[in-house]
């Protein structure tokens, strides 16, 4: 897995300027230049059972799926309650997109590997070449 830190709050600027600047930025749109920089990106929490079945899911796939961990990111609340209010639920987590567009949360994402969508997906998406 990939675990990325956001750049704008790892820059030598420091957390003072990224904090400034992030009271700008939507948390929508932050989450969809998040979700748009990567083939698959899951949006998580670091102690999140769930969220640790999906990671592996697609491990085991043989994808490297880019994981914000909202626990550890400096505005992950903000980030989770945009999450929450975009998928109409408060236990919005774990939240998977592929290829920039949101597939949804583990209901979604496990069906979608049921019926035989995810693979194709993937795909599609270049994270996944077999």
């Amino acid at each position: 897995m990939h675990y990325q830190a956001d750049e704008s709050w790892t820059t030598s600027a420091g957390p003072r300027k990224y904090m400034m600047n992030h009271d700008m930025v939507d948390p929508m749109e932050r989450i969809e230049r998040m979700a748009a920089e990567n083939a698959v990106v899951i949006f998580s929490m670091s102690s999140c059972c769930m969220c640790h079945a999906i990671k592996r899911l697609f491990c085991g796939m043989g994808v490297n799926p880019t994981v914000h961990e909202l626990d550890l990111h400096p505005t992950g609340s903000d980030l989770h309650a945009a999450l929450s209010a975009l998928l109409g639920t408060s236990s919005a987590l774990p939240v998977v997109f592929i290829g920039g567009k949101l597939v949804g949360a583990m209901d979604r994402v496990m069906a979608s590997h049921i019926n035989g969508t995810l693979v194709p997906l993937l795909k599609d998406a270049g994270a996944l070449w077999l």
